[in-house]
């Protein structure tokens, strides 16, 4: 009878553990899903990284992305580089991380949810009236590939008319939950008004590596050159202690912070085959082998 009782124990306890570390891999998968979306779409690969770690040159002769890309990094000359922060769970930092970059007069983007703007309505009005960007980061956090063209633009539109009545503000600028698109969610949030945006440098803070390991990962990045943009979380563990020596490593190296909506040329299309956006100019549009769709 003891020895049937152990089995049915020790049964329940192994159908528990192997329960538990289902939902651990289901979670896992989920959050480095947008990540692995990077290397997927060969965004900003090594071919185009100089050796002294500056984005190639402008050029003129690049292949158009046949598919609808969101925006990775831009082409340009300068050594601009945006900071951008994924606002959709907590807060505790939010303020240390305020006080540094009114310290450095670093303007950067945040992409909230709607749940996180819901939670943090003086804070979405901090961050609006010291000059950083707002941008839209979905209502619901949802893989939005699964969604209808319908669903999509309520998931955009639910945190746009939430942060206009609280701001003022009309925001330009949506980053994908996860990383996660396609052609439907990019036509629908240009319709939308919007410009989609990724990144080509993660900070990796989300897996709480340490203060280091944020700033190795992103001064020391094979991705970071000229237009470059730099994915943190606001919520995550060690993301503010990092922010200062960040913030003048990268100066050192000669790079001057802008809001994404200072780094993107708004209304071109012209993205390559790696996701770096190109002006759409008289130039571009004679020497490449398509439309400029934004030229009139």
């Amino acid at each position: 009878m003891k020895h049937f009782k152990f089995h049915s124990d020790f049964g329940s306890f192994l159908q528990c553990g192997l329960f538990i570390l289902s939902v651990i891999l289901i979670s896992g998968i989920s959050i480095s899903y947008g990540q692995n979306r990077l290397e997927k779409d060969s965004v900003a690969t090594q071919a185009d990284i100089s050796p002294s770690g500056s984005a190639a040159p402008s050029s003129n002769t690049y292949s158009k992305s046949p598919k609808k890309l969101p925006i990775y990094c831009v082409d340009t000359p300068e050594k601009k580089i945006s900071l951008s922060f994924d606002a959709a769970w907590g807060n505790e930092d939010t303020q240390k991380i305020m006080d540094i970059l009114d310290k450095y007069k670093v303007h950067v983007t945040f992409f909230m949810t709607g749940g996180w703007v819901e939670s943090y309505p003086d804070d979405v009005k901090m961050i609006a009236k010291r000059g950083h960007d707002l941008g839209n980061h979905s209502q619901n956090h949802k893989q939005m590939s699964q969604l209808s063209a319908e669903e999509c633009k309520e998931e955009l539109m639910s945190v746009h008319n939430k942060v206009k009545e609280l701001t003022g503000k009309e925001m330009t600028l949506f980053r994908p939950p996860y990383g996660d698109y396609n052609d439907t969610l990019v036509t629908t949030a240009k319709e939308c008004g919007y410009n989609a945006i990724q990144w080509d440098v993660d900070s990796l803070d989300w897996k709480d590596y340490g203060v280091d390991s944020i700033i190795k990962t992103v001064c020391e990045h094979k991705h970071l050159g000229n237009g470059s943009i730099i994915l943190c979380h606001n919520g995550a563990k060690y993301t503010a202690d990092a922010l200062e020596t960040l913030i003048t490593t990268l100066r050192d190296k000669g790079y001057e912070f802008v809001p994404i909506s200072e780094l993107i040329y708004p209304d071109s299309d012209e993205i390559d085959t790696e996701g770096r956006q190109h002006p759409c100019n008289s130039s571009t549009a004679l020497s490449c082998p398509f439309i400029c769709l934004d030229k009139t």
